[in-house]
């Protein structure tokens, strides 16, 4: 912009005096011309730890089937909870089940609410492992699937995805590539009072 300016300006000036010669003894000067690039937006976001970047596709995807109940409360909790503790630029939470359950139930517990269980937490875990929503670990952390929650810019989520690939493959139903739940032939459809057929219910676990 500024290189611009100036050439814009040596153009004017040019046309405006005509050229003369330097004197003999004339010394060269030299300018240089700084400026500071444009700040960019900061984010305001609540609290001190940072933000994520969630695919709007499935943070409305997760509305919906909490609301359709096709993934239970614990199952949405948990997944909310390990995705936003993420490691960044990794994926990775690392976090073991109990440790899951403990951090969950911090608030419960100061309110004497009732509180998740290490078992509904086991149970919750195995499920969203199976919509690929994440994978577990051998040291017991989680590795979440990055293309629905990442935090951590681009170039930092290609490489997780690169070292994914060299894991689990390429196959569209690898981690990360699949998503569930799936729709399952012949799930309960109730009606609601529009009289338009509401989504599939899930009745295989409790909430």
């Amino acid at each position: 912009m500024f290189d611009d300016i100036l050439t814009l300006l040596g153009q004017q000036l040019g046309d405006s005096a005509p050229a003369e010669p330097a004197p003999h003894n004339a010394r060269k000067v030299k300018v240089t011309v700084e400026y500071e690039e444009p700040r960019r937006t900061v984010h305001d976001m609540a609290g001190d730890d940072g933000y994520s970047l969630a695919s709007n596709w499935f943070t409305r995807l997760l509305a919906q089937l909490a609301i359709a109940k096709s993934i239970t409360k614990s199952e949405l909790c948990v997944f909310l909870y390990v995705a936003g503790n993420q490691n960044r630029g990794s994926g990775i939470t690392a976090y073991t089940q109990q440790q899951i359950t403990d951090g969950l139930n911090e608030i419960a517990v100061i309110g004497g609410a009732a509180c998740i269980t290490r078992s509904t937490v086991n149970r919750a875990v195995k499920a969203l492992c199976e919509y690929g929503w994440i994978v577990k670990l051998r040291n017991g952390a989680v590795q979440i699937n990055v293309r629905l929650w990442f935090a951590g810019n681009s170039q930092q989520q290609k490489n997780v995805l690169a070292e994914l690939q060299n894991i689990h493959g390429t196959d569209p139903d690898a981690f990360p590539n699949h998503v569930g739940p799936a729709v399952v032939d012949g799930q309960l459809t109730l009606p609601v009072d529009d009289g338009r057929p509401a989504a599939p219910v899930r009745k295989d676990r409790a909430g």
